[in-house]
């Protein structure tokens, strides 16, 4: 070998090292910069209500600024989907939820990415399905709702294609045997004027909602085993006839390439604002269900999962 391959290799590999101490050194300061918190859907829904009330204790427990913006578009999608071309350095993690990341690339060929593509930080809340009509509507509950559907069509709005809205709709139309029109919305934000606008007859949206809407809605049923606390007078799709238990996982993503370290840092950082009690209590008044799933557990629900809808869709069709 001569000499002057032999300098270039040693002056490669010192290179090389260099690199990876620099990113070693990256990792141990993690966080030293702000951290964006990007939503990938409308400001108003269930996402950035939970973002906006995480911001102050996040940034207190990681000790840099939080910052959040948003990136609607497809249900979500758009954003997923550029996430995955995002730099994995850790300061940009993106809001994510089930059943969303798992169905849209499922169903869509055109969705930019694929489940395994998001690298799972934390999931640490969830939110059920609720079929609401507007205050005004003359349908008073879900057999009037199901008898009106079955004499003619019936539109009904949610979050986006593809999510737990979307599911919720074709759980029902199947359960019931009857149409639905189901009519999606860039986010919750979208869809609540749609439907006190007289655009769509119902929202399979979130409990939130039904706190936060209050009298300008009648929620029908809640997609939970039980009863709700603060919405014990909303009964269960189970206990109405339809064996209906599901709703969206909220939680945080970022690049598959991103180091563990960072994902662990931030892991332990909701981990932490979860258990702060403001916050709890904060959540329990929204109508949120706290969860907490580390990067492991997220991972491994996410892929329990993908075979239950897989299994669901198939039956109906779909897929």
């Amino acid at each position: 070998m001569s000499i002057r391959r032999t300098a270039g290799i040693v002056a490669s590999l010192a290179a090389a090292t260099g690199l990876l101490a620099a990113c070693g050194d990256d990792v141990e300061s993690y966080p030293d910069g702000r951290v964006d918190y990007v939503l990938p859907f409308d400001a108003g829904g269930e996402s950035d209500i939970t973002a906006r009330l995480q911001q102050q204790p996040l940034q207190e427990v990681l000790g840099a600024e939080v910052s959040i913006s948003y990136q609607p578009g497809g249900g979500g999608a758009l954003g997923w989907s550029e996430l995955t071309r995002t730099n994995p350095d850790g300061y940009t993690i993106m809001g994510h939820n089930l059943p969303h990341i798992i169905l849209q690339p499922m169903l869509r060929d055109d969705a930019g990415y694929q489940t395994e593509d998001l690298k799972q930080v934390y999931i640490f809340q969830s939110t059920p399905n609720m079929l609401a009509v507007p205050a005004d509507s003359d349908i008073e509950n879900l057999d009037d709702f199901v008898q009106a559907a079955e004499a003619g069509d019936v539109s009904i709005g949610g979050s986006g294609d593809y999510t737990a809205n979307h599911l919720g709709t074709l759980m029902l139309a199947d359960m019931a045997g009857v149409d639905l029109t189901y009519t999606p919305f860039t986010g919750t934000g979208d869809a609540v004027p749609a439907l006190l606008g007289g655009h769509v007859d119902a929202l399979m949206t979130y409990t939130p909602m039904a706190h936060q809407l209050g009298e300008d809605i009648r929620p029908l049923a809640v997609a939970t085993e039980e009863r709700m606390p603060g919405l014990e007078d909303v009964p269960t799709f189970a206990e109405q006839g339809y064996d209906i238990v599901d709703g969206a996982y909220r939680g945080v993503a970022v690049p598959q390439e991103t180091p563990d370290e960072i994902v662990q840092t931030l892991a332990d950082a909701f981990a932490e604002v979860n258990e702060d009690p403001e916050l709890v209590s904060q959540f329990e008044e929204q109508g949120f269900v706290l969860e907490n799933y580390g990067p492991r557990e997220a991972t491994e629900f996410t892929a329990q999962r993908s075979q239950e809808y897989e299994d669901l869709l198939s039956r109906l069709g779909m897929l």
